[in-house]
């Protein structure tokens, strides 16, 4: 497994309650960055949180914080997550009519962009974009709760994405999140992740420090 993967845990699988707490907790624990799920209830059956959340834990960690929006019409939003403290926004292709946009939006804010695409989009949806992206999130789930299971063939589609980040845009990250575990981190990061999302895996593990650390290697 390549050494210099990231892992960014997922404060989805956090304790709600005691938020800011999980939050300092992971960089003592050796997170590299923090992941935000951020859902609207419409674009995904779920609903979690918003700005308010993100700008109160912003100074309880100097972790790189990662919002993934899985909201609809994303545009509307990506400046005041930007304003929130989040370091980098993605959102989803499915999302947003006006990609660019949205990307020249979180650019503006002199923030790092990311798009998204769920298990059954076609990865080449991507081209037109990859030169404006820092970092490309693959779903290996559907998105909306965590504690699912990998979905197969999902190595399959990183790999697709890798060659061609390689090809159009060598400086974009690309970033697995979905049943991310330490049975198949190794597998997933030979594929072509540089970021491992990692959820239930990390929060509701016996050991918190152990799990990051078995991910790692």
């Amino acid at each position: 497994m390549k050494s210099n993967v990231l892992i960014a845990p997922s404060i989805l699988s956090g304790n709600f309650a005691d938020m800011g707490g999980e939050v300092k907790q992971m960089k003592d624990l050796g997170a590299d960055w923090i992941h935000i799920d951020v859902m609207d209830g419409v674009f995904v059956p779920n609903i979690t949180f918003g700005f308010k959340m993100i700008k109160d834990i912003r100074p309880l960690s100097p972790l790189f914080f990662d919002a993934h929006l899985m909201i609809t019409e994303p545009k509307r939003y990506v400046e005041r997550f930007c304003d929130s403290g989040a370091d980098l926004v993605s959102f989803h292709f499915e999302a947003e009519k006006d990609i660019s946009g949205a990307l020249e939006l979180i650019k503006g804010k002199g923030k790092k962009c990311g798009l998204a695409i769920n298990p059954d989009t076609d990865p080449d949806v991507l081209i037109p974009y990859v030169g404006e992206l820092d970092l490309i999130l693959v779903m290996s789930v559907f998105p909306g709760f965590g504690g699912q299971s990998f979905i197969e063939g999902s190595l399959e589609r990183i790999e697709r994405v890798k060659k061609m980040r390689d090809e159009l845009a060598p400086t974009a990250v690309i970033e697995v999140d979905g049943g991310v575990n330490a049975v198949n981190a190794a597998s997933i990061a030979r594929s072509g992740a540089d970021v491992l999302v990692a959820g239930s895996s990390v929060f509701g593990a016996s050991d918190r420090r152990e799990a990051i650390t078995a991910l790692k290697k």
